[in-house]
């Protein structure tokens, strides 16, 4: 069986991830439910008020990411609550 190849604008693929992560949404529930959240609700989780500071924890790999594609990048709910976790201290 010969390899089919499809090729994409890097425009036209980003529109293509948004869709299909739109429909599962659809299809699984909504937001809440779902494990990723975008750059915006990452910092506001986090308290954060500059992109740089996420992107340090991204390096560090102290967070999980996943970056379908070069814009976009999906934060892991799990990974920062248990980042909040790790760096709680107790009240004296």
């Amino acid at each position: 069986m010969p390899l089919e190849v499809i090729c994409l604008e890097e425009k036209a693929f980003d529109e293509l991830v948004d869709r299909v992560v739109n429909r599962v949404l659809d299809k699984h529930g909504s937001k809440e439910n779902w494990p990723w959240i975008d750059e915006k609700e990452a910092m506001k989780r986090l308290k954060y008020t500059s992109k740089a500071s996420l992107q340090k924890l991204r390096d560090n790999d102290e967070i999980r990411i996943s970056q379908p594609t070069k814009k976009t990048i999906h934060y892991d709910k799990q990974s920062i609550l248990d980042y909040i976790e790790r760096n709680a201290r107790k009240r004296y």
